[in-house]
């Protein structure tokens, strides 16, 4: 499955250039160019990589993300930035270890694919490899538990193809159908753009969808 990591890296790449520096993401408050600059620092720079998920460093990380998309407005230097991204992660980071590059850049290439083109006013949805969707649907069920962790509901995911899986117990649950892709997107906060559907009693199904739903 580590094989889908890199072609996921160029998708990601291709789509960052093509929507170009300044254009809207469904990262709350980021462009872009904060979105290349959270990718290339994540494996260039330990300390702003542990910021993004230690409370404690969040604000000198989330400031090093701001002055390096300060400086990568231009069309020039927007290009350069994604480029250093392209390139992949130094020798001596933990992401060039094949098992970490894929435990932790899988899911995060291609959410971070749709934040952009999704962010536009129109899009569809891409048609994944079998595999590909494979890789997702077996990356999400690790996280989905921690995932829906503030949900107050039961939560059964299904894929149409035929896994179902149960990311939390609970007396009143809700099954979210969709596509791997789409499932992950659910997953990760991205609600209102997963392509999904819900089998559930109503009011069940309404607090599923104003529940807070990711990191």
């Amino acid at each position: 499955m580590m094989q889908f990591v890199e072609p996921s890296r160029e998708v990601l790449a291709e789509t960052l250039l093509a929507a170009g520096p300044g254009a809207s993401t469904l990262c709350e408050g980021w462009r872009t160019q904060e979105l290349a600059a959270h990718l290339v620092l994540r494996e260039h720079s330990p300390r702003v990589g542990l910021g993004m998920v230690l409370k404690p460093w969040r604000k000198a990380s989330e400031k090093a993300i701001a002055e390096l998309a300060g400086a990568s407005g231009t069309p020039e230097a927007f290009a350069a930035l994604v480029e250093k991204f392209r390139a992949g992660p130094p020798k001596l980071s933990p992401f060039a270890l094949k098992a970490i590059d894929h435990s932790a850049n899988l899911t995060e290439f291609f959410i971070h694919t749709e934040d952009v083109r999704r962010a536009r006013d129109r899009w569809a949805p891409r048609a994944l490899d079998a595999n590909y969707s494979q890789a997702l649907w077996a990356e999400l069920l690790k996280r989905a538990a921690f995932l829906y962790r503030s949900v107050d509901l039961g939560i059964v995911l299904v894929n149409p193809d035929g896994p179902r899986h149960v990311a939390k117990r609970a007396p009143v649950s809700v099954a979210i159908i969709g596509d791997p892709g789409e499932l992950l997107l659910h997953a990760s906060g991205r609600t209102g753009e997963a392509l999904v559907s819900f089998e559930g009693q109503p009011d069940a199904v309404a607090l599923l969808q104003t529940a807070d739903v990711g990191l």
